[in-house]
């Protein structure tokens, strides 16, 4: 009997103990799973025994519900710990979507099972003192259930809200961020003991965060095949929210045509808030997805990166543009694009990931979670992160000197190109455009203004192209696979009534500096140059009237100076045009103090 009941407590039942769910099944009938928890607990003692006080009955059916207790744990344990999901880990791209769309689909799950991994170390701990008693109840010449009792008697306040714990874990599915959530909350009780065990649950499940989190903050990659992590790709949350595939893949090809990384960047991760515990600020996540998307462009750089800085080093010492054709570029190329590691070790340095992971491993090694030292933390990676693509965007892709030929070109700062272009094709302008040859016409005064105004030493310039959008004509080879985004569509519809003020200008952005020029953001600066120009062109012909009427003034008067003593009943010009005059005026301030206003 004491041996019957040593094994009860370590969940097997016999003769003596019995479990009433499995008699009952053997006999069809079916239990509620609705069940309060204290009418769950389904290990009895036989009611054919009658050798037993009623006293000891309550007393031995009282501690065999630890047995219960720890048989359900052990089987949570279990479940959660069976890694046989591996042999499956190549999820094809249909599963994975019937998994994000059915949550409840059994699915395995990284931080359960390492909140399985903590609950056997409890669970190992109680079975030590189960052991202890059975040597100390063998020892003693009269054992008695009293030493049971004063042995377990601490599990008492343990297992049962563990056995609540791991029912509402599966009956609600939580997992990931919501698991980590829910541990945090139960930690906030009044009993020591139960506090430290959920709090070393809690730091399994951060060990999972952490390693998630050094993955993603060092390397730059998404380790989460189960949809578990706070930060997750865009295309998981189309699936979601029910987009069909192809519209995901055209809102990411609408983005960026020339690296996966800045796709990435704009388009390719998000926070899901549902996954996000609640002690971790919103704040906090943005920086961590921040980081995460910078260490990404770092760690994966474009090939052609360094070809880029060599062929304007080329340029700018042979003060030419005719360098991709030229016999050395090919197999300086080729050297180059071998080089790519290399380029992604100099803009993250190894010390650099060193550091990073330091810090990291310093949370992971803490036994308790720190909300002061994670945010403080996250912060400082954040500040290294930001630094580094600081040094490649602004430093080394000069964002300051393209930014500069934004403003020359788009905004009409360099006001004596533009002026420049203006006289030169304002013979043209004054025929409508034709189709078929439009934009040709306009290279040639585009040229020679070019010529006329913009040295050598503009660097620039060679990347601005002009084009005639009204007329769907685009001339860069670079740009035809891009899809019209809804700013540049507007823009083109609300231009292109007036034929030649659809004149719009292209700039051509190399890696990585697509984080900021995305094709939104120039399409907004093509609408202010559109708008700007067509100024620019009424400010002119504004000033041609003028100078127009004072040569046929000055015309006239000397025409007519011999004849000035005839008395002559015609009214003089400067009479007739004096209306004509004023409105020019009005309309000249008025286009004057416009452009003012807008620069």
């Amino acid at each position: 009997m004491l041996h019957e009941l040593l094994l009860a407590l370590v969940g097997y039942t016999g003769d003596l103990i019995i479990d009433e769910r499995e008699h009952h099944k053997s006999l069809g009938i079916c239990l509620s799973s609705d069940a309060p928890i204290s009418e769950q607990r389904s290990f009895k003692l036989a009611s054919d025994i009658s050798f037993i006080d009623p006293s000891e009955r309550d007393l031995i059916e009282k501690l065999i519900t630890l047995g219960f207790y720890y048989r359900e744990l052990d089987r949570f344990a279990t479940k959660s710990r069976n890694l046989s999901w591996i042999r499956a880990a190549d999820v094809s791209p249909l599963d994975r979507a019937s998994e994000l769309s059915n949550p409840k689909s059994g699915k395995p799950s990284v931080y359960r099972r390492a909140i399985a991994n903590g609950l056997v170390e409890i669970l190992s701990v109680y079975k030590s003192a189960v052991l202890q008693l059975e040597q100390k109840l063998l020892s003693e010449t009269m054992p008695i259930l009293a030493t049971v009792t004063q042995g377990l008697n601490k599990f008492f306040v343990i297992l049962p809200p563990l056995y609540e714990l791991i029912l509402e874990i599966e009956r609600d599915d939580i997992r990931g961020g919501q698991l980590l959530n829910l541990l945090h909350k139960r930690c906030h009780c009044g009993v020591p003991e139960l506090q430290a065990c959920i709090q070393r649950l809690l730091w399994h499940g951060h060990q999972v965060l952490y390693n998630q989190l050094s993955s993603w903050m060092i390397y730059g990659i998404l380790q989460d095949q189960h949809g578990e992590f706070f930060i997750r790709r865009q295309e998981d949350r189309d699936v979601e929210y029910g987009s069909s595939i192809s519209d995901t893949s055209e809102k990411l090809a609408r983005l960026s045509t020339v690296d996966t990384s800045l796709t990435d960047w704009h388009l390719g991760f998000h926070i899901f808030l549902d996954m996000l515990p609640e002690y971790i600020h919103m704040r906090v996540a943005e920086s961590i997805l921040f980081a995460g998307k910078a260490i990404r462009v770092l760690r994966n750089p474009s090939p052609a990166i360094q070809f880029q800085d060599a062929l304007s080093n080329q340029q700018t010492k042979k003060g030419s543009q005719k360098f991709h054709g030229s016999a050395v570029g090919v197999p300086f190329q080729k050297e180059v694009f071998l080089d790519v590691k290399t380029i992604g070790e100099e803009l993250l340095p190894q010390s650099v990931a060193d550091k990073i992971e330091t810090m990291l491993l310093d949370l992971k090694e803490s036994s308790e979670f720190h909300k002061r030292s994670f945010e403080c933390s996250v912060d400082s990676i954040r500040a290294i992160a930001a630094s580094h693509l600081w040094q490649l965007v602004v430093v080394r892709a000069d964002l300051n000197g393209h930014l500069k030929a934004l403003k020359d070109y788009f905004l009409l700062a360099k006001g004596d190109f533009f002026q420049c272009f203006l006289e030169e094709s304002r013979q043209l302008m004054r025929l409508p455009p034709r189709q078929s040859t439009a934009e040709a016409d306009l290279m040639v005064p585009f040229q020679l203004a070019a010529i006329k105004t913009i040295g050598e030493e503009d660097k620039y310039f060679s990347r601005v192209s002009l084009q005639m959008p009204s007329f769907g004509i685009t001339v860069k080879s670079s740009q035809r696979d891009i899809p019209k985004t809804k700013a540049y569509t507007d823009g083109s519809s609300e231009t292109s009534v007036g034929g030649w003020d659809g004149i719009a200008l292209e700039y051509s952005v190399d890696w990585p500096l697509q984080l900021f020029f995305t094709q939104e953001v120039l399409s907004k600066y093509r609408r202010i140059f559109q708008y700007l120009l067509r100024l620019k062109r009424t400010q002119m012909e504004l000033e041609k009237s003028w100078a127009s009427v004072m040569h046929q003034e000055h015309t006239y008067f000397a025409k007519h100076r011999k004849d000035q003593m005839n008395c002559s009943i015609s009214q003089p010009p400067q009479q007739c045009f004096r209306p004509m005059w004023r409105v020019r005026e009005h309309m000249a301030f008025l286009i004057r103090n416009l452009q003012f206003y807008i620069q």
